[in-house]
């Protein structure tokens, strides 16, 4: 039999159990584990296009593999391959967060864990491929690692990415708190280390490298335009977009300076022939840079007045 002191002691817990479990959140379907389907597992169109973009590079490269298109080392082909799909990957999945922000696209924000998780899927196919070619002989390929600098660092980069792979989670991200942000954050300096290694495995022709540094020097002024709390207005956007061409075409030029000792006024001028020449084999990284951050500028620029649309006419209309 309870007595009554006993009743009223377990009242309130018998309350605050039922008040816990009518804020618990209903399990989510089954459906949601698919990677085209949303935390509510409805289908969602953006997140297939993410799958299928992130799934494309492996199916080229396993098919031409098939074919024998890899040359005469496809192994070392395929090595170069995964490499430069997980930087490019990586790349983009740090456009997510500037570009929801700049077209205001909230359910974009949606495929960067996807995005980030395919890019340490490549870096460890990037690996895995290379332990392949050296035929597992772990001393070697630990000496090799240790030895070569561009491997080194590449190594170091991938330790990160696989940090912040297992770290993504949503159990990680209540586990750590206010220290996921500041793991996470370490994304930019893994991406510069990233980038190096890219460059100096690609030793004479770093168009690509140069170009996708490009890219992130755009994508860092834009994280310090959200940091400064400054208006993206089209004039700066626009100032941005030129700024990174320009810091793109410095890149280059240092890059040649150093490597090759080509003088940097000559890679400068060949970065200014496109406005004597106006053809497509005077395209330099940097104009590709400054085009896509132009490309956003207008983007950006096109979506708010869309967005101020609705409520401007709201304001002006009668009574």
């Amino acid at each position: 039999m309870t007595t009554p002191a006993r009743a009223q002691a377990t009242a309130p817990t018998s309350k605050a159990a039922a008040e816990k479990s009518a804020r618990r959140k209903p399990a989510a379907p089954w459906t949601s584990w698919l990677p085209w389907c949303d935390r509510q597992g409805r289908f969602s169109a953006l997140r297939l296009a993410a799958f299928l973009l992130a799934l494309l590079p492996a199916v080229l490269i396993l098919y031409a593999a098939w074919m024998n298109q890899l040359g005469s080392k496809p192994w070392t082909e395929a090595i170069h391959r995964t490499g430069t799909w997980a930087v490019r990957l990586l790349l983009l999945s740090l456009a997510i967060s500037p570009l929801r922000r700049l077209l205001d696209w909230g359910k974009l924000i949606g495929v960067r864990r996807m995005l980030g998780l395919s890019v340490m899927a490549y870096a460890l196919g990037h690996l895995a491929l290379y332990c392949i070619d050296m035929a597992f002989d772990w001393g070697l390929i630990v000496s090799e690692i240790v030895k070569r600098f561009y491997l080194t660092i590449g190594f170091v980069a991938l330790i990160g990415l696989v940090a912040l792979g297992i770290t993504s989670t949503d159990g990680m991200i209540r586990r750590l708190g206010k220290n996921w942000q500041r793991l996470h954050n370490l994304v930019y300096p893994i991406t510069a280390i990233a980038l190096l290694h890219f460059a100096l495995q690609s030793k004479i022709d770093v168009t690509e490298p140069v170009l996708m540094s490009g890219l992130f020097v755009l994508l860092l002024f834009y994280r310090g335009l959200f940091r400064w709390k400054l208006r993206p207005s089209l004039p700066l956007l626009a100032g941005l977009a030129l700024l990174a061409g320009l810091a793109t075409a410095l890149l280059e030029a240092g890059w040649y300076a150093v490597a090759s000792g080509v003088a940097p006024w000559l890679v400068l001028q060949a970065n200014a022939d496109i406005l004597t020449y106006w053809d497509s084999v005077s395209i330099r990284p940097a104009h590709w840079v400054a085009l896509a951050g132009l490309g956003v500028a207008l983007a950006a620029t096109v979506r708010a007045r869309w967005s101020a649309r609705p409520e401007r006419q709201r304001r002006v209309s009668p009574a």
